[in-house]
């Protein structure tokens, strides 16, 4: 336990330091053009673009168990358009954004969270957000609607067709429409979604595949098929597998006596958009074995590295 407790201090001591290091970079604000920042995006499908996305969006701060270090507001105004969070009941009842466990790290209520970002959609009205999040204790995805209706987000939620052909790419409008249409919004719940009661709340795997997570090897060489398990036989071939978009996972841990924590210290290496175990390296390896891009790129710290950079080159920029 005291080693543990020194590791804490330590990491925290060093995250410290690297913020202060950072206090006078410029995080990016994103031109308002076009859609989502580009006019070429505006004709393609939302399936036909690759958005990095911040891994446990919400768990801001130094400590071991938070993921990146400025709000959901910055975040967004820095060109995210992609947040994942996990999601717990708290001691009271209520859906928390909580890391494992809301006795680790409980960042708050998840109806606050997503009033936050309908307020920075209030104010951008030429941007599609998407939202990912995960049902840590596999309660009814009907427990969502409350904070969801709560927050006013709903207005802009994109609502799919009746019989969209689940999971079949070209079954997406393109950003422009969605950004015509004030549907703005795509949320997405990793289990136990019930479109049939609240159908903006999209079933995560109907949609998408994702590559492994909690990856401690630096060079990410893999590109395996891991969730959902029942697509984890099927060829890179099978219609099942093609017809999704997918999720690469690319954030680093690490392992300190048996616990997994995220690699702060090699942010900047892993989130290079060139070199051994960045984007590009790992990008470029699960595009050949499934013939297109990631529709989404997992990270952790996106403000060390070259994830814009990345961004871009994936999606033909």
């Amino acid at each position: 336990m005291t080693i543990l407790v020194f590791y804490i201090f330590v990491h925290s001591l060093l995250a410290i330091i690297d913020q202060i290091t950072r206090a006078t970079t410029h995080i990016r604000t994103q031109a308002q053009i076009g859609c989502n920042g580009r006019q070429e995006y505006c004709i393609r499908k939302y399936s036909n673009v690759t958005h990095i996305a911040t891994h446990d969006a919400p768990f801001i701060g130094v400590l071991p168990m938070e993921n990146q270090n400025v709000d959901i507001t910055t975040q967004l105004d820095g060109g995210i358009r992609f947040l994942q969070a996990q999601t717990h009941l708290n001691a009271f009842g209520k859906l928390s954004l909580c890391h494992t466990s809301c006795v680790m790290k409980d960042a708050g209520l998840l109806k606050d969270y997503l009033k936050v970002i309908k307020e920075w959609l209030d104010k951008h009205p030429k941007e599609v957000v998407t939202i990912l999040l995960t049902n840590g204790d596999k309660i009814s995805g009907i427990e969502f609607e409350k904070p969801f209706q709560q927050s006013g987000i709903v207005p802009y939620a994109y609502i799919p067709p009746k019989d969209p052909g689940m999971g079949t790419l070209d079954s997406w409008p393109t950003l422009g429409q969605m950004i015509a249409n004030n549907t703005r919004l795509v949320a997405f719940l990793d289990y136990n979604a019930n479109q049939a009661k609240v159908p903006y709340l999209l079933n995560e795997f109907s949609y998408f595949w994702e590559t492994p997570y909690n990856t401690i090897d630096p060079a990410f060489a893999q590109c395996t098929l891991d969730r959902p398990a029942a697509l984890r036989k099927s060829g890179p071939k099978a219609d099942a597998v093609k017809q999704r978009m997918y999720i690469m996972n690319h954030f680093l841990d690490t392992k300190i006596l048996g616990m997994v924590v995220p690699n702060r210290r090699d942010a900047k290496k892993t989130n290079a958009w060139r070199g051994r175990g960045g984007i590009g390296e790992q990008a470029e390896r699960c595009s050949a074995m499934y013939g297109k891009a990631p529709a989404a790129v997992l990270v952790d710290y996106f403000d060390r590295g070259e994830v814009f950079k990345a961004q871009d080159a994936l999606n033909g920029f």
